[in-house]
């Protein structure tokens, strides 16, 4: 057994439909013991103390223990065009991303982008993801390997696009078929790894290769599915030209047996009461990507609304178009996007949306998501004075929630002192004391 001693935060439900003091678990001196890679109890430390026994005892005081993060929406081929200028969502595709993804045909580079990528995300604090991989089956075997590797929670799945993409990103649905059920038979259920079907958008894909998709999420109910809905309003008026007899967006993908449990659609922008009703009703998914949606124009997630109806929402950092691998910062732009809609982020919910939010909107709430007994052990060692101004500010907070909220605002990939897979320490920034 293992345990750890220092601030401890997590939520157990959902702040919104509760009250705080049923859904903030906070321990100023608390205790986190672990075993056989899952939380064996967490609490304060004068409660658990006595069962610590031999146990090595890591002294965290001053730091703050919260779950790992959870990233509902990346993009692992973009990498290497974060930051890159230019317009909006589909000329920055044709821009920037298809000549990136096109280079992960080669499978050196991408076990050297794979192995980058995950490290990223341990340093930043996320402990679970849901991944693009590009149009190329070694991209996502790579990812997968690395991810095995690492003991690292992570869905994944091979980008189809059978039109309206360059020469060289485009398949078909013969082979798009036979890629995904190999990368399923190969790694789906190895380790902590899991499948996702990965229609690009509606526009990349024909109606044969969406139909497709489809049957494969028949015939393997367990698998994930992903893909982008309502981003871009130009995006949105090619896909009701392309699917003319189709509702709405939503429609299109309902129509194809897109729409179910364990489908994340990422955006969602520019979707309105009736489609996130009928989202709901199927049990989807969406991951909210504030960064990315302000950097590329595309519009305010309108947070308040999907909730309303009983949508499940994570959060998404959408590396490439998304600027920072850090969820922590993420949440901040997404207290800003609330800003502008006149809907205030409160920091709890946000950490929700981060954490136990993250685990429902991909069904794996019963696994991660906050540190429950029983719980796999992903967390994050968060330290509290990572550069002087974080420190004289979270000094002077007054309240927990005050705290949280200047965390959310200031935080970086600096304040990640530590990150813990199944309980092993996967990457540490300096080393603790103990």
């Amino acid at each position: 057994m293992q345990a750890y001693r220092g601030s401890i935060l997590h939520l157990l439900e959902d702040p919104t439909k509760t009250t705080n003091a049923e859904a903030v678990a906070f321990h100023e001196d608390g205790l986190l013991l672990v075993e056989g890679g899952r939380v064996a109890g967490c609490g304060p430390y004068a409660d658990l103390a006595p069962w610590l026994g031999g146990a090595e005892l890591t002294d965290l005081t001053g730091h703050l223990i919260t779950p790992g993060f959870i990233d509902t929406h990346i993009h692992f081929p973009q990498i290497d065009v974060i930051a890159a200028h230019g317009k909006q969502l589909l000329d920055w595709l044709e821009q920037h991303t298809f000549p990136a993804e096109a280079a992960f045909a080669d499978p050196k580079h991408a076990a050297d982008a794979a192995a980058f990528f995950l490290d990223e995300l341990l340093r930043n604090g996320t402990t679970t993801a849901l991944v693009f991989g590009s149009v190329h089956k070694v991209s996502v075997d790579a990812l997968f390997a690395e991810a095995y590797a690492r003991d690292m929670r992570l869905i994944a799945g091979k980008a189809l696009m059978d039109r309206n993409a360059p020469e060289g990103l485009t398949d078909t649905v013969e082979t798009s078929l036979a890629d995904m059920e190999a990368l399923i038979a190969d790694w789906h259920g190895k380790g902590r790894l899991g499948y996702a079907v990965t229609p690009r958008f509606a526009i990349s894909c024909s109606d044969a290769q969406l139909a497709m998709a489809g049957e494969v999420l028949a015939q393997h109910p367990d698998v994930w599915m992903q893909t982008h809905l309502a981003e871009n309003l130009h995006e949105i008026k090619e896909t009701a030209r392309l699917f003319p007899k189709a509702r709405d967006y939503l429609d299109v993908y309902d129509g194809f047996g897109l729409l179910r449990k364990r489908s994340v659609f990422a955006h969602c922008v520019h979707l309105k009461g009736d489609a996130f009703r009928r989202l709901a009703a199927k049990d989807g998914a969406v991951a909210f990507c504030p960064t990315s949606n302000l950097f590329l124009g595309s519009g305010l997630f309108p947070l308040e609304e999907a909730c309303s109806h009983g949508v499940k929402v994570g959060v998404g950092t959408d590396v490439g178009a998304g600027t920072t691998f850090s969820i922590l910062h993420t949440l901040g732009e997404a207290y800003k996007v609330g800003q502008l809609r006149d809907d205030a982020l409160d920091p709890f919910h946000a950490l929700y949306l981060a954490t136990l939010g993250g685990a429902r909107a991909l069904d794996l709430d019963d696994k991660i998501g906050n540190l429950s007994p029983g719980k796999e052990a992903d967390f994050v060692v968060l330290d509290l004075a990572a550069t002087p101004l974080m420190a004289r500010r979270l000094a002077g907070a007054k309240t927990l929630e005050d705290k949280l909220f200047a965390l959310t605002v200031l935080a970086d990939d600096r304040v990640v002192a530590g990150t813990y897979l199944a309980g092993v320490e996967r990457y540490r920034a300096v080393r603790a004391p103990t």
